[in-house]
């Protein structure tokens, strides 16, 4: 068993034994499941949850195809994300996903809203806005991270925003 993986069990059997009051099945495994098929409500809390479920996946690798905890890409995290979250079922690329919900102004962004890149030389990019300016999407070098739209690389290639979750 490696280190992350005892610790992670470490961890859920702690907060199992102190009585969290969360009502779904917690497993000790690679990861926890999350309630699917609409069973997340769209509230106040979708920043929140989001944020948490970016932590889950931070580091992990950029797999082209990928979809799970050993490698994963930028529309594989979003399908995953949007599956696991809110019980919505997303085309696989991001050329596919730019065509679903409608546009969203860049001035107008809320968290859950998708955010699209055209990154030159390379296929269309995309992540998931958090709030407060910060997207979570997969970097080819560092896996699964969050990163702000102010920087200079994103700004610069930036193309659409798409909100799929209800207001």
């Amino acid at each position: 068993m490696n280190t992350r993986r005892w610790i992670l069990g470490c961890c859920l059997a702690i907060v199992l034994l102190a009585g969290c009051g969360q009502k779904q099945a917690v497993m000790v495994a690679d990861r926890p499941p999350y309630p699917v098929a609409g069973a997340a409500s769209v509230d106040g809390d979708v920043a929140q949850r989001l944020r948490a479920e970016a932590a889950r996946w931070q580091g992990t690798p950029h797999r082209m195809g990928g979809t799970d905890f050993n490698g994963v890409d930028c529309s594989g995290l979003v399908q995953q994300i949007y599956r696991d979250l809110f019980g919505i079922q997303m085309p696989r690329t991001a050329r596919q996903q730019v065509a679903r919900g409608k546009r969203a102004g860049r001035a107008e962004l809320e968290p859950g809203d998708l955010v699209f890149f055209k990154p030159p030389g390379k296929k269309d990019h995309v992540g998931i806005y958090l709030g407060k300016g910060e997207f979570v999407h997969t970097s080819a070098q560092r896996g699964v991270m969050v990163s702000r739209l102010d920087l200079d690389y994103w700004r610069k290639y930036y193309w659409t925003a798409r909100r799929i979750l209800p207001n």
